[in-house]
Order: structure tokens, then sequence, then C-alpha cells
């Protein structure tokens, strides 16, 4: 059983979705304080959050950093027809994907079985380690997508499902240049539009995150004017 969290300040809305949730499976928690469920999440993290943008004590956006400080667990971000910034806020800042309001019930639950899918998805080129695991080594990089864990020199390296996935695609054929708009199309469903920026945000704190590691990390190339590629090191 999967644990979800929802968090918004719209009662009607999270009781709707609370219902719907429960009756696929999943345990539900719910909170309509963006602090308060920071300080749950911070002892008993869920698997997927859905986050609102307006919350009292703690909007949405500052919520998903916080959490980003901490957890790569997939986030779903609720945004109004009004607020396109916050969605692209939300999504360089580490959210997975975003739904807007008022939305469908049965989008929503597609969208998040859909996040909880991506965490597991098998490499097109996998090796089989000795428990017959699906995993990928390059170099200093190993990454194991049936468990979403990711070591660079054996080191753990936490990272949010779009963030593995940009890995796991450029790792997949090392050398090979892939374009931004290759990289959006693994990262995010095609009914969610990114830009190219929002695509380089990912990688720049992916990079971040594997250099707090290994400061000479640079596995990641720029290749500027088309994409980036990963060099086996």
């Amino acid at each position: 059983m999967f644990r979800i969290a929802l968090v918004d300040n719209d009662r009607n809305l999270l009781t709707s979705l609370s219902v719907m949730f429960e009756s696929d499976g999943f345990e539900v928690t719910i909170y309509s304080d963006g602090q308060l469920a920071l300080s749950a999440f911070t002892s008993h993290m869920p698997d997927i959050a859905i986050l609102d943008v307006t919350l009292p004590g703690l909007n949405g956006l500052d919520l998903l950093q916080k959490i980003r400080n901490k957890s790569a667990m997939p986030v779903i971000f609720l945004t109004a027809k009004s607020d396109e910034i916050d969605e692209v806020l939300g999504l360089r800042m580490g959210a997975d994907d975003y739904v807007k309001k008022p939305c469908s019930q049965r989008v929503l639950l597609e969208r998040v079985h859909n996040l909880l899918r991506r965490q597991t998805i098998k490499p097109t080129d996998p090796t089989i380690d000795s428990g017959g695991n699906t995993i990928i080594e390059r170099g200093s990089l190993k990454m194991d997508p049936l468990c979403h864990a990711v070591k660079w020199n054996e080191v753990d390296v936490s990272l949010t499902v779009t963030e593995f996935l940009l890995l796991q695609n450029l790792a997949q054929r090392p050398g090979y240049v892939k374009s931004r708009d290759q990289l959006m199309d693994v990262a995010y469903d095609e009914q969610v539009y990114v830009d190219d920026r929002t695509i380089d945000s990912h990688i720049k704190r992916l990079r971040k995150k594997i250099r707090s590691t290994d400061p000479n990390f640079k596995a990641i190339e720029t290749i500027y004017g088309i994409g980036y590629r990963f060099n086996e090191e």
C-alpha cells in the first residue's frame, strides 16, 4: 500500500481526493497547513505528495524546497490556471509533475500511478548483478532502477524521479548527445509542457548533488546549443 500526502487549504477538495485515493488502495494523510505537513514529513515521509501552491503557514513552493532538501519522493504540484509562473518555478525546484485546478480526479490518479511506475522503469541496456537485478554501471556511476538507487564512487546519491530518469537516459549511451527535447520526453508526461530552462535546472541540481560527494565530477557535459551527454570516466 502506497502512502500519499495531500496538502491543500481546500477542505472539500481534500475530502473528495481522500475518498478517491483510499478507494484505489492508498493510505492517505491530509494537511491544510504547509508547516504542519513539513513537521509530519520529518518523522514519516510519504511515498508521494500532492502540494497546492497557496497554503497557510508555509506556501507550496517553500514546502517543496524544504522537501527537496531531505527527500527525493515524487511530488505533484497543484496550480490554479492563473499560476503559470508558479508552475515553472515548481518544476525547476524539483516537482515531478503539475496539475491545474480545477482538476480531473481520474487524470490526477493516473498521474500519481505514472510517477510511481516511473520509479521502477527499466533501462534498455541493463546488466545483471549477482542477485538478478537490472543495473547500469558506467565508470564511477552505478544505478539500480528497481530500487531507485544511485551511487557515485560507491557513495549514495539521493535523486528525485525526474533527476533519476535524466541521468539514466544520459548514462545508457555514453558519448551520445541528447537534445533538451529528447530529455523532456524522457522526464515528463506528454501532457506536461516544460521549456529548455527547466531541463537545465534539473541538470544543474543533478550535478550539484553528485559534486557534493565528488567535487571533480564532470561526467555530464553541456553541448552548447544542443543538449547534454554523459562521458564515462
